[in-house]
């Protein structure tokens, strides 16, 4: 585009003196803008780094060796490469098509509401397995293992294995016939959930909501009027001490309900009202009252405490953990641990501000990062050494933080104004997707500016171009201080590295 933009002005513009062409200025730009047609930006000496074409329709992102790349079309075709090419991922109107392929197979998914999935030869799993999910009504698997097969349509016929955490599941027209395996234990329904027979490591039954009972290794239940009347016993530990009683849970909704074990007692008296929790020896200390549950608590113990008085005050202690807040839901903050690192969140009104930060306690010397939405108006990243990121108008960020696809698919259409510093003395701003930009790069002496194609601006050192029109008209300073007037200059080709 820039090539044949170029020879459609070369006419209307003397050429470069002889000789001067050959003399490549000190200020040279790192990118090229044509805005609305095309952006493009390298680093120096490198190939093109990142494109935008028609506002932030059209993009194009290849971060070297170990970076990845990003292209497509916003929001229609995006996709990405992970590092190394091992991973490849490609988005139709996400969420609606996702594809992702990678060693190990592929998956895809519509909405969430059909997807497949499938292991490739060098996969980790069978290299014949695949699976069809079209929720709710069709579920298939064909595998290299016989016994993993299956084929379901919903509600009419089908078996489940290995799937919801349920070992098998079976079904004839139901809910009148549905069979459930799971550890172990095999339990009928005829008909789903009134008649209910269970057989294996656990045996009983049911006649739903009238009683039912079952009894097992784990230990024994019985229910009357489900949810009202309920007995439940569950043996101690294997580690327990000999003689120690079994857990016991019992009562009648809502009047009363009490759980009690070693060292441990709970009741509740007009459930879920009111209450009151006691932990004694083996367990940690720790004594709670309920109060027209859940708005007046007070809870005291050596590694946890409580003090509610919702909706007005509220605050509450564990050992990795500690929540505040204040005149609920207006104000929330929030400590806890999380494998070393302590993460850090305030929020006003759950949505409107949000603010993350993440440290570590056993590097106090390692700087906390940080995240903060002013929904939906702004966003900003902070990593604490020096790489600092915001974009003007961030709807989407504040709900599903973190999710590469929509930082890929969705929040640049949304970016009125973007601020990138990747490390210290070096960033680039841009207002109405890269209709104005300016970078600045300290450590390389180097500023440059556009608005458009209208005007550019640059600055290596002591050296300055200032051109028009894209280049039409340009004129040059060199670092000795001498200026020239160039028509047509139109190369954008990075400096070589010394």
């Amino acid at each position: 585009m820039r090539r044949l933009l170029a020879l459609l002005l070369l006419p209307f513009a003397g050429p470069l003196p002889a000789g001067e062409a050959a003399r490549a200025d000190a200020a040279q730009p790192r990118e090229l803008n044509l805005w609305p047609l095309i952006v493009e930006r390298h680093s120096p000496g490198a190939a093109i780094q990142e494109m935008q074409a028609l506002g932030p329709l059209f993009f194009a992102r290849d971060g070297g060796p170990g970076a990845g790349a990003e292209s497509g079309w916003r929001p229609l075709f995006p996709q990405a490469t992970a590092p190394g090419g091992q991973r490849h991922e490609t988005h139709l109107l996400f969420p609606l098509f996702s594809l992702r392929e990678d060693p190990g197979g592929y998956r895809w998914s519509v909405f969430e509401l059909a997807r497949g999935h499938g292991g490739a030869a060098s996969g980790p799993g069978p290299a014949t397995e695949r699976e069809l999910d079209l929720y709710p009504f069709w579920f298939q698997r064909t595998s290299a293992e016989p016994d993993l097969n299956y084929r379901a349509l919903f509600p009419l016929h089908g078996t489940l294995r290995n799937k919801f955490w349920l070992e098998e599941a079976s079904w004839t027209l139901f809910p009148l016939y549905a069979e459930v395996k799971r550890r172990g234990a095999t339990t009928t329904y005829l008909p789903w959930p009134f008649v209910q027979v269970t057989r294996g490591t656990r045996s009983g039954w049911s006649l739903w909501p009238l009683y039912a009972t079952e009894t097992g290794s784990e230990g024994s239940s019985t229910h009357v009027l489900w949810p009202l009347g309920f007995t439940r016993l569950r043996p101690p530990p294997p580690e327990a001490p000999a003689g120690t009683p079994p857990r016991r849970n019992e009562g009648f909704l809502p009047f009363y309900a009490t759980a009690s074990g070693p060292g441990f007692l709970n009741e509740d008296f007009l459930w879920p009202f009111f209450g009151r929790t006691r932990h004694e020896a083996p367990l940690p200390a720790y004594n709670e009252t309920r109060y027209l549950w859940p708005l007046f608590v007070q809870g005291h113990g050596a590694q946890q405490s409580v003090n509610r008085w919702a909706p007005f005050y509220s605050h509450s202690r564990q050992p990795d953990a500690e929540k505040t807040w204040l005149l609920w839901p207006l104000w929330r903050e929030a400590r806890w641990l999380d494998r070393g690192i302590l993460r850090e969140r305030h929020q006003f009104l759950y949505l409107p501000y949000w603010r993350g930060k993440q440290s570590r306690p056993d590097r106090p010397a390692t700087p906390a990062a940080t995240l903060t939405h002013v929904w939906p108006l702004w966003s900003g990243w902070d990593n604490g050494a020096g790489q600092r990121q915001w974009q003007l108008l961030s709807p989407l960020e504040p709900l599903l933080p973190g999710d590469p696809r929509v930082r890929r698919t969705w929040s640049p259409l949304f970016a009125l104004a973007r601020h990138d510093a990747p490390a210290p003395g070096r960033s680039r701003t841009s207002l109405l997707w890269d209709a104005v930009t300016w970078q600045v790069d300290k450590p390389g002496r180097h500023h440059e500016f556009h608005l458009g194609p209208l005007v550019g601006f640059v600055r290596t050192g002591a050296a300055t171009r200032l051109s028009l029109g894209a280049g039409l008209l340009a004129f040059h300073r060199s670092a000795s201080g001498a200026w020239r007037l160039a028509f047509g200059d139109f190369d954008r080709t990075p400096p070589a590295q010394p």
